[in-house]
């Protein structure tokens, strides 16, 4: 098992590409599964859980061709050979789960295996469920394994979800796509990925409007074409280096990422201090010696401040001139990184779903354990400003999120090392 050795790096300064996003190209890796045709997907971010997602399609009968050093992936399925996803294949990651809804839209069963993932709270899938029941499907839940079958075929139906679940929304906006007749997604997550997912679905054939809006709607078709296409910029990668240049200082130009969607996270950093502006075909975000003043937050669903980068900017506001309060309204069990930010020196405490950190100005070097992928980087950015040597260990959670992350902030000065854990 590997792990990083950070020094403090002072100011950081270049030019950083950010990859396919994460969060989308998982999700259309499983949409490939509506089609018997070619799919080539670019910008695929090269990732353990993109590596792993691959492995199940493989499993499945799909056909995949993705070189090591590759960010293209092509993938056909002309015939399927199994519509099971075993226990083994699923509980580690649980974006494997959404295959569940192509599978049974396009041969009409699947049994899948209750997901895992990372530990930040329970994440439910029944709203994934009900929306297949109400599209015709019938479903029990055995032995820990979704079986779900719709011999029929699915139907079109009006589905409102009791609140903007991207899961949910994601997995029945793909099932509905050759459901017969239409389909109306009422109170849907509005998250840039899900347009990204309905523009590649659209751009094999599928009928889909709306998405990136609280309402969807889908008229089925009968079949699906191939097709080739580019995945969004990652958001959550672009946002975190820009919080990691904000918490040293610099210049850093992020080529790639998209402004449009980081508007909540551009707010926060300009409130405290940092300056971010759109650069053509990316963003920039600098600061100088002057320091951080303190910024209250709140997760909320897009376009509120995402989850996703709730421990990057906590781990910043460590360093602030004051005390800031984060509010954590989308996970629970979302502040395991706080007690590992204390280890460095930080001063958090925490209060249900609310988190009161007092800017100490300066952290510490120290060994410190990721818990997951968001709390893993957010260790990053505080052992990039701490004082002497951090150790980050159990790190097989950045490489689920992050391609090259070391590598990416290695050449705009900082100081990160990785070597295997002797332990």
């Amino acid at each position: 098992m590997d792990k990083l050795t950070l020094k403090a790096s002072g100011p950081l300064s270049g030019k950083i590409p950010i990859a396919g996003a994460k969060n989308s190209a998982l999700k259309l890796m499983a949409a490939a599964i509506l089609t018997d045709q070619e799919v080539v997907l670019n910008n695929l971010p090269n990732l353990a859980d993109t590596r792993f997602m691959a492995r199940l399609l493989d499993s499945l009968g799909i056909e995949t061709y993705w070189p090591a050093s590759s960010s293209t992936l092509r993938m056909r399925s002309a015939e399927l050979t199994s519509t099971i996803a075993p226990y083994d294949l699923v509980r580690k990651m649980r974006a494997t789960f959404n295959v569940l809804g192509p599978l049974l839209a396009r041969v009409g069963h699947a049994t899948v295996s209750v997901p895992g993932g990372c530990a930040i709270g329970a994440r439910p899938v029944d709203l994934h469920l009900k929306a297949f029941e109400a599209m015709g499907a019938d479903i029990v839940i055995e032995e820990g394994y979704v079986k779900a079958a719709a011999l029929r075929g699915l139907h079109g139906a009006d589905i409102t979800f009791p609140f903007p679940s991207v899961g949910a929304t994601e997995h029945a906006m793909m099932g509905a796509v050759l459901a017969r007749g239409h389909t109306r997604l009422q109170n849907a997550a509005c998250e840039p990925e899900i347009a990204d997912i309905a523009n590649f679905l659209n751009s094999l054939g599928a009928k889909i409007t709306g998405a990136g809006t609280s309402c969807i709607e889908i008229e089925g078709v009968s079949s699906l074409g191939g097709g080739e296409y580019a995945t969004m910029g990652d958001r959550i990668e672009a946002g975190t280096f820009m919080i990691a240049v904000a918490a040293t200082g610099g210049d850093v130009t992020f080529a790639g990422a998209n402004l449009g969607h980081l508007d909540a996270l551009a707010a926060a950093l300009r409130d405290a201090g940092v300056k971010v502006e759109g650069v053509e075909g990316g963003v920039r975000v600098s600061r100088s010696g002057s320091g951080l003043k303190p910024v209250d937050i709140d997760t909320r669903p897009y376009p509120g401040f995402p989850t996703d980068l709730q421990a990057q900017f906590m781990a910043l506001m460590t360093i602030a001139d004051g005390v800031s309060t984060i509010r954590e309204n989308i996970f629970e069990n979302r502040f395991l990184h706080a007690p590992e930010l204390n280890r460095l020196g930080a001063n958090i405490s925490i209060r249900g779903s609310e988190a009161i950190v007092h800017g100490v100005g300066r952290l510490k070097g120290a060994p410190v354990m990721a818990t997951d992928l968001r709390a893993s980087v957010s260790l990053v950015i505080a052992g990039l400003v701490a004082e002497g040597q951090t150790t980050i260990n159990r790190v097989y959670h950045l490489d689920r999120g992050f391609e090259n992350l070391e590598a990416k902030l290695n050449a705009c000065g900082a100081q990160i090392e990785r070597s295997a854990d002797s332990d």
